[in-house]
């Protein structure tokens, strides 16, 4: 009853427009105009759908039936199945083979006059259909099926196919579930395995399984029903009419894993469900169906899809995915040209290209070829590398976009940071964003993982290991900061593992410095990490003037005393070992005396000696007739001497005296410097005249011996050239005036001798010579 009430259901068709009735609006389905459109179903397997033998049959596919096939040969303009083309339309696949639960030829080709496609097949429900897809094979309307047994090469076989209706209409996507499956099993036995499903588990390919939230019905309202698995829904139909089905599915790829050389049976089936009102389609595309050669990463390796990429020219092996016998041969192509010498069954590319191999297989009318595309790209260079941070007040996190040099030296690679290493090799979108990069808190010792891309798929992961460390703050003390000249101080670094002196070597924490002026020393301190503080810490280590002193002691005589000096200077003070503290001390007693001189930060003892002096002894003095006079003196104590030949008036430090006059008494003075032990002579400076004038003119008129006749052992004679003695000195007559007992001598040569003890020596002296005595009658 229910079935009888859906057969008037009627399709939402868009309202047809002058551009939608113009030639090339709708695809070609079993147009005259190609030639496709009189292959067999046989043909149409081999030559259209299957990749790559559209010139020639292919032995491994058999048994190609359709069904129901009662007046479905080829020359029936209302059979279900046929040949498509796209036209000049935007439809999804360029050519292929349509199976409709209703007339093949209505989907396209011009707007279908009743709105709705005509031709029910049959009632007949599919049993695998119904179990593929859940549903219940009585409700089936109008069941068709494509069939085939195949013996694949590679271990894979896939297609691509679109699924279309016109239940896309009004709320019927919410109940009508056409439906649409791909099964495949081994001929030899063994369950149909459904490949025309969606990803994830979603379900079976049907109206009712994919569908948007929206109805058609010329304009756009809520459908009754929520959306199901609206992604894999491509949209209705528009203005652009393209096909007399209402809506349709997005291109779909079926991919079925198989075992090389066995033989599969092939079923593709569709249905109506619950009544044939409205029809269903499905679209195989051609050259989509691939049951040939596939390619492997080398011998057992991973199965390769048909555009790999390959890396700074990283060889990869290539492995042709088929099943061979005896006298195969293998003959490799890059780019259409065949590669000399490339004749087994594996290839190593080393270079980007479109690879592909024809394989010939004995008693196999047709080669099986297959290609692979290889799109190369170069990683940009990149290297592990450790950014380090050194922290203050303002700044605490890390601008990672500096690291980026470090990382890698291409300005044209695209860098992104991954706090997990799963991503990082996931390489998805959980990287830092910008403004994370540019301010990321980080902590010391995180790694980083960073990949580097060439903005497609050459990428490298490399390591960026973070250093933190609060920039530390330089502090410097001494042991003393004040210093006398000579001495040292030690200089005590601190907050720092290391450090660096400026005007020091070494970078341990202390230096002992021996300053010979004022000088500032800065240091910085060093962190762990090597972070160097922003600012050195300085001190100035002054270097106070030495101590000086001109203390010098002396000699003195009994009784006398002597000042000591110890000399003045900035902020002295002192301490005699007197127990004076005065600058100067007099003192009387000889000694050592000594000062113990401070300024508040040096001290310094200066030591002198007070001698007791004796008085030196004049022992001898030499004076010739030229006026120089060399006094000689005994020194006990050994201090220095100084002399005087005028009784102590004049004082010289040497002992030579010069015009120093003849026959005077000279009042020769010697003493130990600055004390009062001074020796003393009266010195007579005899000298002999050689000529006596006694005339009475006072000039010469006598030789005068007062001046030495007080000397010891005096005595002084003269004798006339006969050896007679003519005067005798005495203290009566101390001088001779040319007389001899009371007359005057003649003028002659006369000759004298002059005897007595030096005063100074205390040794004899003899003076002898000749007088010439002058008288004037």
């Amino acid at each position: 009853m229910m079935f009888a009430q859906q057969t008037n259901r009627k399709s939402g068709k868009v309202k047809l427009t002058a551009e939608s009735m113009k030639s090339g609006a709708f695809i070609d389905v079993n147009a005259a105009t190609n030639a496709q459109s009189s292959y067999t179903i046989q043909q149409l397997v081999q030559q259209v759908l299957i990749n790559g033998q559209s010139s020639c049959a292919t032995p491994n596919v058999t048994n190609v039936t359709v069904t129901p096939s009662a007046n479905q040969t080829v020359n029936d303009p209302n059979r279900f199945w046929g040949y498509f083309n796209k036209g000049t339309t935007g439809f999804p696949f360029n050519d292929g083979i349509v199976l409709v639960t209703g007339v093949a030829s209505q989907t396209g080709n011009s707007a279908y006059p009743s709105g709705d496609l005509s031709g029910n097949i049959s009632q007949n429900g599919d049993a695998d259909l119904a179990a593929a897809t859940g549903t219940i094979q009585a409700n089936q309307r109008d069941a068709v099926a494509l069939e085939f047994d195949f013996v694949p090469n590679s271990n894979q076989v896939k297609f691509n196919y679109l699924f279309a209706s016109e239940e896309y209409t009004l709320t019927y996507p919410c109940s009508y579930s056409d439906a649409f499956a791909l099964l495949i099993r081994p001929v030899a036995g063994g369950p149909y395995v459904n490949y025309a499903i969606l990803p994830a588990g979603a379900g079976p390919v049907s109206v009712t399984n994919i569908h948007p939230a929206n109805q058609f019905s010329g304009a756009p309202f809520p459908s009754t029903c929520p959306a199901i698995n609206a992604a894999f829904f491509g949209g209705y139909n528009t203005t652009t009419i393209e096909t007399n089905l209402n809506g349709r599915t997005i291109p779909m790829t079926a991919i079925a894993n198989v075992t090389p050389g066995v033989a599969y049976h092939f079923k593709m089936v569709l249905a109506d469900y619950t009544d044939n009102s409205l029809d269903s389609a499905v679209f195989l595309e051609g050259g989509s169906f691939d049951i040939g050669i596939g390619f492997t990463a080398g011998p057992g390796g991973a199965v390769l899809p048909s555009t790999i990429n390959m890396c700074d020219n990283t060889p990869q092996i290539l492995t042709a995915q088929v099943v061979t016998s005896p006298g195969t041969t293998y003959q490799w192509f890059k780019d259409g040209v065949a590669i000399a010498g490339a004749t087994s069954i594996s290839y190593t590319a080393t270079q980007p290209g479109v690879y592909g191999i024809q394989v010939t297989i004995p008693g196999n009318q047709c080669p099986g070829s297959a290609e692979i595309t290889i799109v190369g790209g170069t990683t940009p260079p990149a290297q592990n590398a450790t950014l380090k941070l050194c922290t203050t007040p303002s700044v605490l996190t890390f601008n990672l976009n500096t690291a980026t040099p470090m990382i890698t030296t291409s300005t044209s690679a695209i860098v992104h940071y991954y706090v997990n290493q799963s991503d990082a090799v996931a390489q998805n979108s959980n990287y830092l964003s910008a403004t994370a990069v540019n301010s990321y808190p980080g902590t010391d010792g995180q790694v980083l993982y960073v990949v580097v891309s060439n903005g497609a798929f050459c990428s490298k992961m490399v390591t960026l290991t973070l250093q933190k460390e609060a920039t530390p703050i330089a502090q410097l003390a001494a042991t003393k900061v004040r210093i006398c000249a000579g001495e040292s101080t030690t200089l005590t670094a601190s907050n720092g593992v290391t450090y660096q002196w400026t005007t020091l070597s070494g970078t341990g924490a202390t230096q002992t410095v021996s300053p010979t002026q004022t000088t500032t020393y800065s240091v910085y301190a060093i962190g762990a990490q090597g972070c160097k503080s922003l600012q050195p810490a300085s001190i100035t280590v002054e270097v106070v003037p030495a101590i000086t002193s001109n203390l010098s002691g002396g000699m003195i005589c009994s009784g006398d005393t002597i000042t000591l000096d110890a000399g003045a200077g900035p902020n002295y003070s002192y301490l005699w070992n007197t127990g004076n503290t005065t600058q100067t001390i007099s003192v009387g007693t000889p000694g050592t005396y000594s000062v113990t001189i401070t300024n508040g930060v040096c001290s310094k003892v200066f030591t002198t000696q007070v001698i007791q002096a004796i008085i030196p002894e004049i022992t001898n003095v030499n004076y010739n007739e030229n006026g120089t006079m060399v006094i000689t003196a005994n020194n006990p104590s050994n201090g220095a001497l100084e002399y005087s030949i005028d009784n102590g008036l004049t004082w010289q430090n040497s002992n030579t005296f010069i015009n120093v006059p003849r026959n005077i008494i000279v009042s020769i003075r010697v003493r130990v410097k600055k004390t009062s032990c001074v020796g003393f002579l009266e010195y007579f400076t005899f000298v002999m005249q050689n000529v006596i004038t006694p005339n009475g003119d006072n000039v010469n008129d006598i030789i005068d011996f007062r001046g030495v006749n007080q000397y010891k052992d005096f005595k002084a004679s003269i004798f006339d050239r006969y050896g007679k003695e003519v005067y005798k000195a005495s203290t009566l007559q101390p001088y001779w005036d040319g007389y001899f007992q009371g007359k005057r001598l003649n003028t002659s040569s006369y000759w004298y001798q002059v005897s007595f003890e030096d005063p100074a020596s205390k040794k004899p002296a003899v003076k002898t010579g000749w007088i010439l005595l002058k008288n004037f009658e």
